[in-house]
């Protein structure tokens, strides 16, 4: 494993928290259901402690966790373009097709923090010593919360677009009503709310 690529990685992910947390702020401002509201805000909790808990890990690989590097200014890039999409959908006056936007801005956004938690959690495994640990304690920490942000923000994603199709749609969505936390259970999760319709 490359060191200098794993403290990158380290960054980005930091990087990726916190515009994570201005992502589900606005994600927030523009949600019309009340119950996709409250997921959103426990998530925007769970993501300030995952900008503590890389701050930390930050500081037990003895990073600077303002540190500077050209990937933490593409990932920084990335988000404000999702806060900035949400913006541009609230401008239009559309309260329902606001709400749909900022959940497929969520969605993108966990997807991409769900990897970079996979890939830390990889590099756990062969990292020994005190970094070893912090990771290992970080991802145990994170993990599951990270599942869950994905797997039920993609059914709200699904079901909100259903129901602006004028189909029949299941809200709040199985996974949520299931606590799915794989891609199994969200899979099943999905044939649940097929069946429903």
């Amino acid at each position: 494993m490359k060191p200098e690529q794993l403290n990158d990685l380290v960054l980005q992910s930091l990087e990726h928290e916190l515009g994570g947390v201005n992502v589900y702020e606005k994600a927030i401002e523009c949600a019309v259901n009340k119950d996709l509201r409250e997921e959103w805000e426990k998530y925007l909790n769970e993501t300030r402690t995952h900008v503590e808990i890389l701050t930390s890990l930050c500081e037990a690989f003895g990073l600077d966790p303002n540190a500077r590097v050209p990937s933490r200014a593409v990932v920084r890039t990335v988000g404000g373009a999702l806060v900035e999409a949400m913006d541009l959908a609230t401008s239009a006056g559309n309260p329902e097709a606001a709400q749909l936007v900022a959940c497929e801005c969520v969605v993108l956004a966990e997807t991409k923090d769900h990897l970079n938690w996979e890939l830390l959690g990889k590099c756990a495994e062969k990292t020994a010593g005190t970094r070893g640990k912090a990771l290992k304690d970080a991802c145990a920490h994170v993990e599951d919360q990270e599942d869950e942000h994905l797997y039920h923000t993609k059914g709200w994603c699904r079901e909100l677009w259903i129901k602006s199709l004028g189909m029949v749609a299941v809200l709040p969505p199985p996974e949520e009503e299931h606590h799915v936390k794989t891609a199994i259970g969200a899979a099943r999760a999905e044939q649940a709310s097929a069946k429903s319709r």
